[in-house]
C-alpha cells in the first residue's frame, strides 16, 4: 500500500472514531488485538505476522495515551498497546500492564542500548521488562515552505505571533503541548517544573490557542491540513513533513530553532488479563523488529527504530541525513518526554482542557 493510499484508508477508519469507544478496524485476526495510534495497522509494519498467520491482527485506535489509559482502566480488553515512554510508569503503577517475556523476543538483545538506558523507560531496577521500545522521533516545527519564511520561525515563540493567527495547528495531546511550552520558557527537564513555570507554560499555550485553527489528533489530520493548505505552521511529529512531502506538498520540518525540539520514544506493552493468543502476541512483537520494518519506518514515517541492528541495515548516509545515526546526539538539546510526577500530569491534563475551551 502506498503512503497516499494508506492516508486515504486511515481517513476512512478515523471517521469511525467514537468518543465512547475505541475505533475498530474491520476484524482481521480475532486472536490478537492491538490498541494503537491510527496508521500503525499498515501491513508494512508487521509483514512476517501476515505471512505466518494469513492476516493482520485486529487493530483498535486511540487519540492519545491518556484516552487509552482511561479506556483500559474502565475495562476495555486488548492484548498489546502502543504508549510512549512518559506513560509507561503510570500504566504500570495502575496495574494495567504485565511484564514481557524477553526470552520470546528474538531482537531484545539488539535494542539500542542508549534508548534502553533512559530512566524508567523499559525495565525496572530488578530487570523486569515492562515495555518494548520500538519507534522514536521528534515533535518539531513543521511548515509550508511556500507560505512561511524560515526566518520567521527561528523561535518556537512564533506559534503565538499574531501574524500566524488561524494558520497554526498543534496536537490535541497534552504531552506535546507542554513539551512545546516548556521549551519556550527555557525548560529542558519538565520533571522538575515548578508551579511558576507551569503557569508560564500554560500562559504561553493560551497565547498559541489564539492562533490555532485546529488541534490535530493523528497523523492523518495534520498531513491533510498541511497538504491541503488549511494550516501553514504546526507542532507535529516527523511523519507529518515526510508524508506530506511524499504526497508532493511543500511541507518541511525545522530542527534548528533557538529553543530546540522534543524527543519521544514509544513502544509496546502487554496488558494484564490480555484475552488473546500469547504465541501470536510474541509473533507480532518479533514481526515488527525486522530490517524491512526499520527501513519502512524511517523512509515512510521519518521515525527511528529502537532495534539498533535493524537500523544498521539502512544506508549510513540516509541515517545521518535523517539524524538517527547517534542517539546521544539526537536527544542533545531536546526536551525528552520522560515520565512526569502524577500530580503534575493531572494538572497539565486539566489545564490543557481549559486552554482548548478558551479559558
Amino acid at each position: 500500500m502506498t503512503s497516499t493510499r494508506r492516508i486515504i484508508l486511515t481517513v476512512a477508519l478515523a471517521a469511525t472514531l467514537s468518543a465512547s469507544a475505541p475505533a475498530l478496524v474491520a476484524a482481521a485476526d480475532s486472536e490478537l488485538t492491538i490498541f494503537d495510534w491510527s496508521g500503525y495497522e499498515a501491513e508494512q509494519f508487521h509483514p512476517d505476522y501476515v505471512a505466518k498467520h494469513g492476516d493482520s491482527p485486529t487493530f483498535t485506535f486511540f487519540g492519545d495515551e491518556d484516552e487509552a489509559f482511561e479506556k483500559i482502566r474502565s475495562g476495555f480488553k486488548t492484548d498489546l498497546a502502543h504508549p510512549c515512554s512518559q506513560s509507561v510508569v503510570k500504566w504500570r503503577d495502575a496495574g494495567l500492564i504485565e511484564p514481557l517475556d524477553t526470552s520470546k523476543i528474538a531482537a531484545w538483545k539488539d535494542l539500542n542500548p542508549g534508548i534502553m538506558a533512559m530512566k524508567d523507560l523499559a525495565t525496572t531496577a530488578d530487570g523486569t521488562a515492562w515495555f518494548m521500545p520500538w519507534d522514536w522521533g521528534n515533535t518539531l516545527v513543521t511548515y509550508n515552505s511556500e507560505k512561511v519564511d524560515e526566518k520567521d520561525i527561528q523561535s518556537l515563540k512564533a506559534f503565538a505571533e499574531p501574524k500566524f493567527k488561524d494558520r497554526v495547528s498543534i496536537g490535541d495531546n497534552v504531552d506535546d503541548a507542554y513539551a512545546l511550552a516548556s521549551l519556550v520558557i527555557g525548560l529542558k527537564d519538565w520533571t522538575q517544573m515548578t508551579d511558576e513555570q507551569f503557569k508560564q507554560a500554560s500562559d504561553f499555550l493560551r497565547e498559541v490557542h489564539k492562533n490555532v485553527r485546529l488541534y490535530w489528533t493523528d497523523n492523518t489530520d495534520i498531513v491533510q491540513a498541511m497538504s491541503g493548505g488549511e494550516v501553514d505552521l504546526a507542532w507535529a511529529w516527523d511523519d507529518a513533513s515526510v508524508q506530506s512531502a511524499l504526497a508532493g506538498a511543500p511541507i518541511k520540518a525545522k530542527k534548528d530553532t533557538d529553543e530546540g525540539l522534543s524527543t519521544w520514544v514509544c513502544g509496546y506493552v502487554r496488558l494484564k488479563g490480555a484475552p488473546g493468543n500469547i504465541d501470536k502476541t510474541y509473533d507480532f512483537l518479533n514481526s515488527i523488529n525486522t530490517d524491512p520494518v526499520a527501513q519502512f519506518l524511517l523512509s515512510d514515517w521519518g521515525y527511528g527504530h529502537a532495534n539498533a541492528k535493524a537500523m544498521q541495515s539502512i544506508d549510513p548516509k540516509v541515517l545521518a541525513e535523517k539524524g538517527y545515526d547517534n542517539v546521544e546526539k539526537f536527544v542533545d538539546k531536546t526536551l525528552f518526554q520522560s515520565p512526569v510526577p502524577a500530580e503534575l500530569k493531572q494538572k497539565m491534563i486539566a489545564e490543557f482542557e481549559k486552554i482548548k475551551a478558551g479559558y
